[in-house]
């Protein structure tokens, strides 16, 4: 049989930090995957798009109610309340799924349907004779293999998104940092 010698504190702060593991590691593989799909096969967009708004939307949505439950039970047990690392985590709790629920997740699935519409539509010639003749992409709009036309809402659109997601992963990072330190 087998005995567990840790107490309930120290599996919820296991799970606390699982759950953080879970909801954001992947985040930090997304420009990267982006990047070669981009570049490799542009066509792949609409489901990449599909992809990051479904995972903020059944992963990282409730797991980081998992986070905030894991925390307040952490915070009361150790009667941690006052301190500064628990008010900022509450914060960044807050900010990062409202953040998600009002832009990233919106913004993603308008990608979506933008690259939807490029992939789905024949480049003009004109914009593929410029692209052919320049050897690159002139403003991104034009996007490797295929001819995909990602017009400029589609970039702003992914602009907003690195842009947000940039600063979700930096807000992460230094939550991390406080709960690790407490300042």
């Amino acid at each position: 049989m087998l005995i567990l010698a840790a107490s309930a504190y120290e599996i919820v702060i296991a799970i606390h930090i699982m759950a953080v593991v879970v909801a954001f590691g992947w985040t930090f593989a997304l420009p990267v995957v982006y990047v070669v799909a981009s570049r490799h096969d542009p066509r792949s967009l609409p489901v990449l798009h599909r992809v990051e708004y479904n995972v903020e939307r059944v992963v990282v949505n409730p797991v980081l109610v998992l986070v905030l439950g894991a925390g307040i039970f952490l915070a009361s047990d150790g009667h941690h309340w006052s301190e500064f690392f628990v008010q900022w985590g509450l914060g960044a709790v807050i900010v990062i799924g409202a953040l998600v629920g009002a832009v990233m997740i919106p913004t993603a699935k308008r990608a979506e349907q933008l690259a939807r519409a490029a992939v789905e539509s024949p480049p003009s010639s004109a914009a593929s004779a410029s692209a052919a003749g320049a050897g690159a992409p002139a403003g991104g709009a034009t996007a490797g293999a295929g001819g995909v036309e990602l017009g400029e809402d589609y970039q702003r659109l992914v602009r907003r998104l690195n842009l947000v997601g940039s600063l979700l992963s930096l807000l992460v990072l230094v939550t991390i940092l406080f709960m690790v330190v407490k300042p």
